[in-house]
């Protein structure tokens, strides 16, 4: 049995997200705790008491789940399912990249929710509300998505930004070209083509201004070669070397997210247990959908913590 550890992305965060883990294991909450102090306020009130609204704010919903992801993973740790040992890869969805990273060693907890504090509000702040938009084409492949894209955008950005396999893929850009690319999609066959409620048109060449932020804080950062590779996003391809680490998570702010390949290669490498390791199911989906066979497992709660143990622990579970 060979497992990968994927991270999820925004859209997987929900008010009350990762209270059950601080109130059940001491390790998840330093880590909440460690967030908090990192970006000077208390996130974890956000994250468990809300409003829905303050959560989903993109420079809240981006360290959120990244500590939701790391809490998860160091309590897995201390019950026998460690990255590195147990687990061989990681990748994770693109803020889950972060997660991904901080869990492998790269980034450390404050590091990475001080970038993802930046990131978010640097791309929330990228595009004014409303001149942007995301669409899902349901049931079109990627080339196909190309081609309506291309077609859609006129002189305007309009683009693949999220290939998520199982015939999802999400584009991005100006809403009017946009609002296009849904019609031509359905006019192409599409079994569903729908706007999606996001504040901000990601992954495409309107984030410009936001990968330059990120550009300058990452190089402020002090990065660690993972101690398992990592499956990059903009690569589709496992990277360890630090500088190409910075460079992939400078060019994802604008790059498409190649979930679907990263999932194929992993399961190519021979990994047949894919455990989702936070907020949320949707990775769990689309890992079954892409990966023939694929077993998948869930780490958000303390009830999935022990089975997942149960399943992969060296030792069995721990008492803390």
């Amino acid at each position: 049995m060979t497992t990968a550890f994927t991270f999820p992305g925004q859209g997987s965060q929900a008010v009350g997200m990762g209270r059950a883990l601080a109130d059940a294991f001491p390790e998840a909450r330093a880590v909440f705790d460690e967030v908090d102090d990192a970006l000077g306020e208390k996130l974890s009130a956000i994250m468990w008491d809300g409003p829905a609204e303050t959560l989903t704010l993109t420079e809240n919903a981006q360290p959120a789940l990244m500590a939701v992801s790391l809490a998860a993973t160091r309590v897995l740790s201390s019950r026998g399912v460690a990255i590195g040992r147990e687990v061989a890869f990681v990748a994770g969805h693109s803020l889950g990249e972060y997660s991904a990273l901080a869990a492998a060693g790269t980034l450390s907890i404050a590091d990475a929710a001080r970038l993802l504090r930046i990131r978010g509000h640097a791309m929330q702040e990228a595009v004014p509300v409303g001149v942007g938009a995301m669409a899902a084409l349901i049931g079109l492949d990627l080339d196909t998505v190309n081609a309506v894209a291309a077609e859609a955008a006129g002189d305007e950005v309009c683009s693949a930004a999220n290939d998520n396999g199982g015939g999802q893929v999400v584009v991005s850009g100006d809403k009017a070209a946009v609002e296009r690319a849904v019609e031509i999609a359905k006019a192409r066959g599409a079994k569903r083509a729908v706007i999606l409620p996001v504040s901000a048109p990601f992954h495409c060449a309107l984030m410009a201004p936001a990968a330059e932020v990120m550009r300058t804080a990452l190089a402020e950062v002090t990065l660690r070669p993972p101690v398992v590779p990592v499956i990059a996003n903009v690569t589709a391809a496992p990277v360890s070397d630090v500088d190409t680490i910075r460079a992939n998570l400078v060019d994802q702010v604008t790059a498409m997210v190649r979930w679907r390949e990263p999932i194929a290669w992993l399961a190519g490498a021979g990994v047949d247990t894919f455990v989702e390791v936070g907020s949320g199911k949707v990775l769990s989906g689309l890992a079954r959908r892409i990966a023939d066979g694929a077993v998948t497992m869930t780490a958000g709660s303390p009830d999935d913590i022990e089975e997942v143990a149960a399943k992969l622990g060296a030792s069995g579970v721990k008492n803390v």
